[in-house]
């Protein structure tokens, strides 16, 4: 599946690293500290993935998603948050979000999840 890519978008260092490692034998993992890097990486090239963190500076995970689809982004969507209480069910449905997982990650769901959204065809 390393024709698959993903983006990593969360502010944490270690969580960024820690996907990379997690993820970088199968996939392409790009990593960006905020949504100004994740956006600059999407109009380099496709990608097939984006995993965002809720909590972001400048704009929060789903101000950010909202702009991956005014750009034509029509992939697959993770939203990680420690903070569901300020997620709102219709704004994940208008994003078109495939799964939301909250902090701290179950690693073994989160990539069962990810292995399951990217198995199907490309988007």
């Amino acid at each position: 599946m390393l024709d698959k890519k993903i983006v990593i978008v969360d502010d944490d260092e270690a969580i960024r690293k820690t996907f990379f490692l997690l993820l970088s034998s199968r996939y392409n993992v790009y990593l960006a500290k905020d949504a100004r890097e994740a956006l600059a990486r999407f109009e380099k090239a496709p990608v097939d993935m984006i995993i965002a963190d809720f909590r972001l500076p400048q704009k929060n995970g789903l101000q950010m998603l909202f702009d991956f689809r005014q750009a034509g982004y029509q992939g697959k969507i993770i939203l990680i948050s420690a903070y569901p209480d300020q997620i709102k069910r219709d704004e994940l449905e208008k994003l078109g979000v495939d799964r939301v997982f909250l902090k701290p990650l179950d690693l073994k769901a989160l990539t069962e999840a990810i292995d399951g959204l990217l198995a199907g065809p490309a988007s």
